[in-house]
């Protein structure tokens, strides 16, 4: 096995890509002192964008972080009423990770550059995410929270705000846990009235194929009742020594290889670029709550996609009163709400027998609002790092959007 801390370093790699974002493929920026700078100071406005440090409160008191790239280099593109988009990512990364390509090959400044109004959302827990209005984050209350809970007040709070500012509809983009949360939310019938169109890129609903041995042992060993007991901390921090310790253990288990963790985890990605792997470490992975990874491991065993178990029937019944968590019902989606859907043969994650689950949820939409792109040779990792995401992916968002919604 490696050293503890060459481990640490692959480890921080890899959980990173895991549900939400990449490390590599970036143009030099390095985030921080955050404290100081920020991202909009430190990713974007030193390449000519103009983008603005908003703080959005949900109504459970979480102070969330929202960057806004209202204009791209040319100005306003002669467009005087620009349309918004929010962009979400998965867990344990941040806003950031959607930065870390260069201006002509990330997601939000090309659709800045494309003249629109864009919106970058970062989720309780997060470095520029972790202030509430009575808790501190050294508080085991502020981490008693799972994706319920971004589907529940992180969402609406981030929505309600842009819709309230621009007075338009939203174009949305997500990746990875940044579909789940939205088509968790949309099954509720919530955020439809505010909503354009959505782009899911490598959609996570249905977690029950994944073909990652680590994935699956971390899926058996996060139990609601053996993980306080297993961390002994509300708080998931990857490069915490709870965690270390933890994932040490696991690869000690047969058939997990710990030398190719990436691969292994997300798939054989096809398109990064590895120049920015330390850059992408001076920058992350963040944190997110313990209750949150065990929500995830739940969706992972149970194969169904249900609000957080508390593994006992006396605790469902006094939170939902049933003794089964409530399932979130994709059905329930409205049939002529714009959808594109883009994922990958390789993604090990993401797997296409999952996300075909998901498609079947879909039989009936409107055809006219339905796309659905795969590509064969991507994974995981290369729907946000991809050298080539902007030409394969990204344009063909922007050309969804421009057809439900012009700018």
């Amino acid at each position: 096995m490696a050293s503890f801390r060459g481990f640490s370093v692959v480890m921080t790699v890899v959980l990173t890509v895991v549900l939400g974002g990449c490390c590599v493929g970036g143009h030099g920026v390095v985030i921080g002192p955050t404290e100081e700078l920020g991202i909009c100071a430190s990713a974007v406005t030193i390449y000519g964008y103009k983008c603005q440090e908003i703080q959005v409160t949900t109504k459970d008191g979480y102070i969330l972080s929202v960057q806004r790239i209202s204009e791209g280099r040319r100005g306003n593109g002669g467009k005087s009423k620009k349309q918004p988009v929010i962009i979400q990512h998965g867990v344990l990364v941040d806003g950031v990770t959607w930065l870390l390509n260069s201006p002509e090959q990330n997601l939000p400044m090309i659709l800045a550059d494309d003249g629109y109004d864009v919106w970058i959302a970062n989720t309780r827990g997060t470095r520029f995410s972790r202030r509430h209005t009575t808790l501190n984050p050294t508080d085991q209350a502020f981490w008693n929270w799972s994706w319920d809970e971004l589907v529940l007040y992180d969402l609406p709070a981030v929505f309600d705000h842009v819709f309230q500012q621009t007075s338009q509809k939203i174009h949305y983009v997500g990746h990875s846990l940044g579909t789940l949360i939205v088509l968790a939310s949309l099954s509720e019938g919530k955020l439809v009235n505010q909503l354009h169109s959505v782009a899911f890129l490598s959609p996570i609903a249905y977690l029950s194929h994944m073909t990652t041995p680590i994935g699956v042992l971390a899926a058996r060993s996060l139990l609601p009742e053996k993980v306080y007991g297993l961390l002994g901390i509300a708080e998931f921090n990857p490069k915490g020594k709870e965690v270390g310790e933890l994932l040490k253990v696991w690869c000690t288990h047969p058939g997990v290889n710990c030398y190719d963790l990436l691969s292994a985890f997300t798939g054989h990605n096809c398109c990064l670029n590895s120049s920015t792997v330390e850059l992408f470490l001076k920058n992350e992975p963040q944190s997110t709550s313990t209750k949150n990874m065990v929500h995830l491991a739940q969706t992972v065993r149970s194969g169904v996609l249900a609000k957080y178990n508390y593994g006992r029937t006396d605790y469902n019944l006094m939170h939902y009163g049933e003794i089964n968590p409530p399932l979130y019902n994709l059905s329930n989606i409205p049939h002529d709400l714009a959808i594109f859907i883009s994922y990958g043969g390789r993604d090990a994650l993401s797997d296409v027998k999952d996300v075909n689950r998901l498609l079947d949820h879909f039989k009936l939409h409107d055809v006219d609002k339905f796309a659905v792109q795969f590509i064969q040779n991507y994974a995981h990792a290369d729907y946000i790092m991809g050298v080539d995401a902007n030409n394969i992916v990204y344009n063909s968002v922007i050309s969804f959007f421009k057809k439900h919604g012009s700018v």
